[in-house]
């Protein structure tokens, strides 16, 4: 991990208007996240974990405020824009999988690649790579419905970094996870920030799964009010 920050978030807000009601989900909110750290939020539910994590990953863009990863202020792109950064920048691992059905793994962690500048070859190389990582090589031809929900997670982890992106975005990604399970998932997302140097953000309501970060931040009604360093 080095100490520049690959992200930073600058006097973030975000609201939203109901009404006549102006409803607060981060209030003047700012954060440094170095390069190649592991880092969990934690929170009670309507504390803006969330909102941040999609703030940060430019699947929302703040009411206030900058937001810059890596050399780009993805607070100033438009919607267009930030598709096509989110592609090359951004991998995102999710609670549920979200994996195609009709896809076998192999499919599945080759469709962010389809998007893309690169050949049959180039793309088949870097899948049969990451499945290897996450220890799926012999369930490649498999489908999502002949996996059991840890090696479904693996799927989507390969398909997270299949493109090496800038940073990974993971909401509670063991969640719906037996505690086994969770602890492989852990262990992949700890060793893709010890050896590879990815930069991860998770969003957990588990403490358990916030300890194997590096660094903890508490919100609380869209404030930072607590920092841990694991």
């Amino acid at each position: 991990m080095t100490d520049e920050p690959i992200v930073q978030v600058r006097n973030v807000h975000k609201y939203f208007v109901r009404g006549s009601e102006q409803i607060d989900v981060l209030n003047d909110l700012s954060l440094d996240v170095p390069e190649g750290e592991f880092l969990a939020l934690m929170g009670p539910s309507g504390s803006g974990k969330t909102t941040l994590l999609n703030l940060i990953a430019g699947l929302d863009q703040p009411s206030e405020g900058v937001i810059v990863v890596g050399d780009q202020i993805i607070s100033d792109m438009s919607e267009a824009q930030l598709a096509r950064w989110r592609t090359r920048h951004v991998g995102f691992v999710f609670q549920f999988y979200h994996l195609l059905p009709v896809l076998t793994a192999y499919e599945n962690v080759e469709l962010p690649l389809l998007l893309l500048p690169m050949s049959p070859w180039q793309r088949r190389k870097q899948v049969e790579t990451v499945l290897d990582l996450v220890g799926l090589t012999d369930r490649m031809r498999h489908r999502p419905g002949q996996l059991s929900g840890g090696q479904q997670q693996r799927v989507g982890i390969a398909r997270a970094i299949v493109t090496d992106p800038t940073l990974i975005v993971a909401d509670e990604p063991t969640g719906d996870l037996d505690y086994k399970s969770a602890d492989e998932i852990l262990n992949i997302l700890g060793e893709l920030t010890q050896s590879m140097g990815k930069t991860i953000i998770m969003v957990t309501h588990d403490p358990k799964s916030a300890a194997r970060a590096g660094r903890i931040l508490q919100l609380e009604k869209g404030q930072l009010v607590r920092e841990v360093v694991a």
